[in-house]
This record gives structure tokens, C-alpha cells and sequence, in this order.
């Protein structure tokens, strides 16, 4: 019984301790789905991008400080780029804008712009190959999703959200 007790309380403080670590590896989780049927499917269903909300509403849970004006404006980024999206006649997906939206609320003004920056770069460079490699077409398409989980991985992977 002792044993246990201690490996409890050992539990209890590491999460306590790696709050948003857990929530960072749990979005993560998160965006590997979507990008899975972003690729199969080429759609994603609004209730499974909609739950990404959680995450929104357990800021608090998660143990970081980030004022709330930040959120605010890295929701502002997602509500542009669906606004992008209604321009362009959906050239670039409500889908995509619809994650873009929650990432920002997620993660904040200023990490939504640095993984927008990383997911954009490693999505030029798939394009530039693709076009070279005489794959794709300048009118074709590609699901975006996997370079935004790439571009939050990588960032997470390296600190900085």
C-alpha cells in the first residue's frame, strides 16, 4: 500500500508540474487526427474541428499564463483567414480556417504567426517539388492541415509555445 501511495503522489506532481506539456502532447494528438482525414478524406467535419474548442475552455487547466488579449488576437488571425476563405470561394478551406481560428485561441497571437510562417515555408517547398517533379499543376490542390500539425509539432518540439 505504500508503494502505491508514493507512485500516486509521484503521478499527481508530474502532471501538476507538466500541465501544459500534457495539453500541448494532447493537441498534438489532436492535429495528427485532423491531418489523417484531411489527407484521406480531403474535408474535415466540423463537429471533429469544432472540439478543438476544449482545448480553448481548459486554458486555465493548463496551467499557462497568457493574457487574454493575445488569445483574442490570435483569434482575430483564424477569423481573417476565414474571411479568406469566403473571398477566395474556398481556394483556401473554411476547414483550415476553422483550426487556424482555434490554433490561435490555442496558442496566442504571436505563436500563431510563427507556426503560420513554418506551416506556409514547408508548404512552398512541397509545392516547388511537387511542381518539379511534374506532380502537381499551379491550379492544383493539397490538404494543409499536415503542414499546420508539422509546423506545431516542430514548434513544440523546439519550446517555443
Amino acid at each position: 500500500m505504500f508503494g502505491i501511495r508514493i507512485i500516486k503522489e509521484i503521478i499527481v506532481e508530474m502532471i501538476a508540474n507538466n500541465r501544459w506539456i500534457l495539453c500541448q502532447i494532447l493537441f498534438a494528438g489532436y492535429m495528427v487526427a485532423l491531418s489523417a482525414e484531411d489527407i484521406r478524406k480531403k474535408r474535415l467535419p466540423l463537429l471533429f474541428l469544432l472540439s478543438g474548442t476544449v482545448f480553448i475552455i481548459i486554458q486555465g487547466f493548463c496551467g499557462r499564463e497568457i493574457s487574454m488579449i493575445s488569445l483574442m488576437a490570435g483569434g482575430a488571425v483564424g477569423a481573417l483567414f476565414l474571411l479568406i476563405s469566403r473571398m477566395t470561394r474556398e481556394s483556401f478551406g473554411y476547414g483550415d480556417s476553422i483550426l487556424i481560428l482555434v490554433m490561435g485561441m490555442f496558442l496566442g497571437f504571436g505563436n500563431i504567426i510563427y507556426l503560420l510562417m513554418g506551416a506556409f515555408s514547408m508548404a512552398a517547398v512541397f509545392s516547388i517539388v511537387m511542381l518539379i517533379k511534374t506532380q502537381f499543376s499551379r491550379k492544383s490542390a493539397f490538404p494543409f492541415v499536415p503542414f499546420l500539425a508539422a509546423a506545431y509539432i516542430g514548434g513544440m518540439l523546439l519550446g517555443n509555445y
